[in-house]
């Protein structure tokens, strides 16, 4: 197998770990484990039969366990004292092995050392990152540094062109008579330069109708995902930086995973479900925080608005805000940049608010009184 390929191959198998799927661990023989934002550890002795995939967080086997699958980590470091019976694959991190992978190892952007108890059976691949190796380490593979994604074919030889025949002579034209000078026409007055500038009302009108836009929409929203809003905007509130390293992991992941998507073809219709997703998990975020501003500023004022009313509101203020802070030079995109950052994050950690935030208590269940 060709060196694009195996690699191509296991790249392949992280778009489809991200793929949006249920995030769970497995509790029989068989099952994947996907997780965001949490370290995941095997015990001593234990076994997992599936694949395993951890994004945001970090993955350690302790001695005598094994991974009977291929295993995945993005943004996060992988210390393997346990055997792993297929691919691995970490993204943004660094790989301490001290036991067999049967497989093959690639590592993106981060460092690979193998300690004198490794065994590879596979070939190494290192994508702008640096190999430890012991020199007890056995690899039965080869190691490849900064693998290309594309072999360019060889180009071949351009046959000689044949000799062009010369040219005869063109016969001597005559001499042409000189053309008398012709007046100069009169000076013609040039326009004044036509300076361009921006209209500061325009842009604001436009701001004013993204937040009437976007506030409606929440309005019509709220009447059907109140309890999800809820969610998103509760994981916002008490996480505020794990949500922003959510968003910004959100967008440093989805161009990769769009780009591997787009390029296998087959994956062609999942990417354009994930590039929807992208600017309706935006508006979810924005929507679910402006659900917060509303809900403060009604109880700030001692008042009881429907929560569609308060919801509009809240929207509406925290889209005018951003937008009147974007439209200052140099530094007023940061503001709207950190919004969308902090929404697409708590929409992620959340999953649209379909599930509590990692880390959230469930809300108490109210037990009715015997009677």
């Amino acid at each position: 197998m060709n060196k694009f390929a195996k690699v191509m191959r296991i790249l392949l198998l992280l778009a489809v770990l991200l793929a949006p799927v249920s995030t769970a661990k497995a509790q029989g023989p068989g099952g994947d484990v996907v997780l965001f934002g949490q370290n995941y550890t095997l015990e001593k002795g234990e076994e997992l039969n599936g694949s395993l995939a951890v994004i945001g967080g970090n993955v350690s086997l302790e001695e005598a366990s094994s991974v009977n699958g291929d295993l995945v980590v993005v943004g996060g470091n992988l210390k393997a004292q346990g055997s792993a019976n297929g691919d691995v694959v970490v993204v943004g991190g660094n790989l301490t092995l001290s036991e067999e992978v049967d497989g093959d190892i690639v590592i993106v952007g981060g460092q690979a050392e193998l300690t004198e108890t490794a065994v590879v059976n596979g070939d190494i691949v290192m994508i702008g990152g640096q190999l430890d190796k012991d020199p007890k380490a056995e690899i039965n593979g080869q190691i490849i540094h900064n693998a290309p994604l594309f072999n360019i074919p060889d180009v071949p030889d351009v046959p000689d062109l044949p000799d062009v025949p010369d040219v005869p002579d063109l016969p001597d034209l005559p001499d042409v008579p000189d053309v008398p000078d012709l007046p100069s026409p009169p000076d013609v007055p040039t326009a004044p330069p036509f300076a361009f500038r921006d209209n500061p009302f325009l842009d604001w009108l436009m701001v004013l109708i993204n937040a009437v836009a976007v506030s409606l929409i929440g309005m019509l929203l709220s009447l059907f995902f109140q309890t999800q809003f809820e969610r998103v905007g509760d994981a916002i509130l008490k996480q505020p930086f794990l949500a922003g390293s959510f968003g910004l992991l959100v967008c440093v992941i989805t161009p990769l995973a769009l780009l591997i998507m787009v390029v296998t073809i087959l994956l062609i219709p999942v990417a354009l479900v994930v590039g929807l997703m992208i600017p309706l998990a935006w508006l979810f975020g924005v929507i679910a925080m402006g659900q917060e501003v509303g809900d403060r500023f009604t109880r700030a004022i001692n008042q009881t608005w429907a929560p569609v009313l308060s919801t509009g509101f809240g929207t509406f203020m925290l889209m005018l805000l951003g937008g009147f802070f974007g439209m200052v030079p140099c530094i007023g995109w940061l503001v709207p940049f950190l919004i969308a950052l902090v929404g697409m994050g708590g929409v992620a950690m959340t999953w649209f608010g379909t599930r509590l935030a990692p880390g959230a208590a469930a809300a108490p269940v109210e037990v009715p009184p015997a009677s």
